[in-house]
């Protein structure tokens, strides 16, 4: 084999490997240049559903927004039950000036009552209150007489069975009454001692001054007082 031979297929060798070379570098090139398209549009595939999303709450907020101005929202609804109490709350104030006016009693005053206190017979031992309406107006009377005799402390207690049905109303010129037991009459409620002086207090703070017997009226433990009657033998039980 001659040298010039061996050059010749030698070049031949050399041209077929940069063919093969040039071939790699071109199907590389092209590789690149698909990949770049195909990646631009997964991107904006994926950009799109997120632009609808916004356009979406976009056009909620609009409706939002559309609602409000037609006066449609719930704050409408609660503005019309805001007027409709209002209308009930002026029928009760108008509710209470109609029971004033028509001459609903109300508490007796000792402006107005005069109270005087009776020594009785029968039973022994016993007083009796008489409460006159000396006012020109009709009047309730507290539920019984907290009657406070002399210096006591406390006011004796009311005997429950005498509880009338309801308070006694007095008219103008009309009376209600109250016994009194002042004592024991065998003496089984201790020595006892006599006072001189009597008050009585009514529900609006006021405090009648009621004068007792000559001499006073002897009083003990077993001091008590009924409820406010409509009539006397109920009061004189």
């Amino acid at each position: 084999m001659s040298v010039r031979t061996v050059r010749t297929r030698l070049f031949a060798a050399s041209t077929v490997a940069l063919a093969a070379l040039a071939l790699t570098a071109c199907e590389g090139g092209s590789d690149t240049g698909a990949d770049s398209p195909s990646s631009s549009t997964t991107a904006t595939a994926e950009a799109k559903p997120s632009t609808t999303g916004s356009a979406g709450t976009s056009g909620n907020n609009g409706s939002n927004g559309t609602d409000a101005q037609d006066g449609k929202g719930g704050s409408s609804g609660s503005s019309g039950t805001g007027e409709d109490n209002g209308t009930a709350g002026g029928s009760g104030n108008s509710s209470g000036s109609d029971k004033q006016d028509k001459g609903i009693p109300g508490k007796c005053s000792a402006s107005d009552v005069k109270i005087t206190a009776t020594e009785v017979d029968r039973p022994i031992n016993h007083l009796l209150l008489t409460a006159t309406n000396t006012g020109s107006k009709t009047c309730y009377l507290p539920a019984y007489p907290q009657a406070r005799f002399g210096e006591a402390q406390a006011v004796p207690p009311v005997i429950e069975e005498t509880q009338p049905q309801s308070v006694t109303n007095l008219e103008p010129g009309k009376s209600g009454y109250a016994g009194v037991l002042l004592s024991a009459a065998d003496g089984s409620a201790g020595k006892g001692h006599t006072v001189n002086t009597l008050t009585v207090p009514f529900d609006d703070g006021s405090i009648a001054t009621v004068s007792l017997p000559s001499g006073g009226v002897h009083v003990d433990d077993s001091l008590k007082v009924t409820y406010w009657q409509s009539s006397m033998d109920n009061a004189l039980y």
